[in-house]
């Protein structure tokens, strides 16, 4: 939409689906456009008014769409151009916005720039793409990794030199030194705005501009492998980003996110802060990290209580004059049931738990297809079910490293990125669950199966109903967009326990992370002397237990995973 930038999505949720796995139309056993549209009013249900949707375009499919080879095309296998507006005009008569993915870091080696860049060097397109000579010794230009394995550099007879790849091979890297690179990216982004869609989320975008140095790793990014993702925020990156938003974003009111890996919260000030003119909001990674072992995300740890207080703590308090992005999923992540909380006996009390720590937080809270339900990771019953590009390569990385297969199992299990990608469960009781009569493209989970749209929208007290409450108090409590952070029971070993103040209302937030029933009393909390005489006008706005009394002070211990949001009314700080 044209026109002046306001900040509405700061009152947004946003509803992140993976096109090929939400619901397929046309049975051929992937989600579609057409499916999304048949969906859109489960969405509206849900409470959720932005829609975030991966990869669309046309793509040869190495990286699941992150792999563009038209930015202008819409990937056959989801449709039409017709279907896409189709979905956005219903999106847009039912007040739901739709951001789409734009990856610009590098395209496809099938987009006919590569096509023509890798052709020769004297070509229109020549410089489209970052192009090195071998080293005088006949060794590569440098000795930066590709995440998914091997040298990031590779070989063109052609040109008889060597293109960057900071991914898989079939990913060249934009040469955004170019300004004609930058103004053949705008010109698309131009293209989906003036169609009318209301933002993007950009990838990897803090990795846009390179040290042009290019110097060697000199060790200090060891997982990664690569100088580029641990030196990322390149020393133009802002430039780029305040020419883009100058050129194009300033002139539509869309709302903007860029995943930016390894930002510090005083980076991310840089991209934020509203006076600099960049984006809205950015993905960081630092809560993502915890967890990591030897193998980084294929790990057996889990994420400390303490350190997960800290860190969410610090983007809360640091980000003041920015915006935070609030997530536990997305398609790159497993299952934060799984993952932080409890997915046998306590899933639904945990799954409650960790949307309302999420949703209490000041930001924009993002909810990935299935977390509304509560799914958690599923168990592949072969190494070779899983089908993502990461995982393939950590699979064979750590069979090279002699790592027990009953490791490899577990650690796939734990952190592949598949883990996200299974089709949605709509009705575990119909075949393939209610996605698509065919055969899907990737295993439906059985570990999910009971965990469906149907049974979810029969029980008042799933998860799927608390998140629904949780969006509906985001809409109407001004302290839960504006009011300030403040961490509670620090060094509490089972709970995370926060306030959120506008001066006119308080709001706690308590969350246990414990499996077992633990002594807990609202007057515990550091409260106020007005709160204190006032305990009788203190609200119980949710709980992740249907029976919590709703006199507070009746309130004496918090049961496995439970959570509670208690409001004082007209009580500030």
């Amino acid at each position: 939409m044209k026109g002046p930038q306001t900040d509405w999505w700061k009152n947004s949720v946003v509803y992140q689906i993976y096109p090929q796995s939400f619901q397929d139309s046309n049975n051929d056993g992937i989600g579609d456009l057409n499916g999304i549209r048949s969906r859109l009013d489960y969405i509206e249900s849900l409470g959720a008014d932005t829609i975030w949707l991966n990869p669309i375009y046309v793509s040869p499919l190495v990286d699941n769409g992150y792999d563009i080879a038209d930015y202008r095309a819409i990937n056959p296998m989801y449709g039409t151009m017709e279907d896409f507006d189709a979905l956005l005009a219903e999106a847009h008569a039912k007040g739901i916005r739709i951001i789409m993915d734009l990856v610009v870091n590098h395209t496809s080696d099938q987009h006919d720039w590569f096509i023509q860049s890798k052709s020769s060097r004297d070509n229109p397109y020549s410089d489209f793409y970052i192009w090195k000579d071998a080293k005088e010794d006949g060794s590569l230009p440098n000795n930066w990794g590709s995440t998914f394995g091997g040298p990031a550099w590779t070989y063109v007879p052609e040109r008889d030199q060597y293109y960057l790849h900071c991914f898989a091979k079939e990913q060249p890297d934009l040469n955004w030194e170019n300004p004609a690179v930058r103004e053949a990216v705008y010109d698309d982004m131009r293209f989906w705005l003036d169609k009318g869609v209301d933002g993007f989320r950009m990838d990897v975008i803090s990795v846009i501009s390179k040290d042009p140095a290019f110097p060697d790793n000199d060790g200090r990014y060891t997982y990664i492998k690569s100088y580029y993702m641990g030196a990322s925020n390149g020393p133009r990156v802002h430039e780029f980003l305040q020419e883009m938003n100058e050129k194009v974003l300033s002139h539509y009111d869309v709302m903007t996110v860029g995943e930016t890996p390894n930002t510090t919260t005083d980076q991310a000030l840089l991209y934020t802060d509203p006076e600099r003119k960049e984006l809205n909001m950015i993905f960081q990674f630092e809560h993502m990290h915890l967890d990591y072992g030897k193998y980084g995300k294929f790990s057996v740890e889990r994420a400390p209580l303490a350190d997960l207080k800290e860190n969410l703590s610090k983007w809360q308090y640091n980000l003041e004059q920015g915006w935070n992005s609030l997530y536990w999923n997305n398609h790159d992540q497993p299952r934060a049931v799984s993952r932080n909380g409890d997915d046998g006996k306590y899933r639904v009390e945990s799954a409650k738990m960790l949307g309302t720590l999420l949703h209490g937080m000041k930001g924009t809270p993002y909810i990935y297809m299935g977390e509304e339900l509560g799914q958690i990771n599923p168990v592949f019953p072969s190494l070779d079910d899983y089908q993502d590009i990461e995982t393939r390569c950590f699979i064979d990385l750590l069979r090279e490293n002699n790592e027990p297969e009953s490791f490899i199992r577990e650690v796939c299990h734990n952190g592949s990125r598949d883990n996200a990608r299974v089709p949605m469960v709509w009705d575990g009781d119909q075949p393939n669950h209610g996605f698509s009569s065919h055969e899907p493209w990737l295993p439906c989970s059985k570990a999910n199966q009971e965990i469906s749209v149907k049974n979810a929208l029969k029980d008042p007290d799933l998860v799927f109903y608390h998140y629904r409450k949780l969006i509906a108090l985001r809409k109407t409590l001004p302290v839960l967009r504006d009011g300030t952070y403040t961490l509670l029971l620090e060094d509490h070993p089972q709970i995370f326990a926060y306030k959120r103040t506008d001066g006119s209302d308080t709001l706690y937030v308590i969350c246990s992370f414990a499996d077992g029933t633990i002594p807990f009393s609202i007057q515990d909390l550091p409260l106020s002397n007005q709160e204190k005489s006032n305990l009788n006008h203190a609200q119980l706005l949710l709980s992740g237990y249907p029976d919590t009394p709703q006199e507070i002070e009746k309130i004496h211990s918090l049961r496995p995973y439970e959570s509670l949001m208690i409001l004082f009314p007209g009580q500030p700080d």
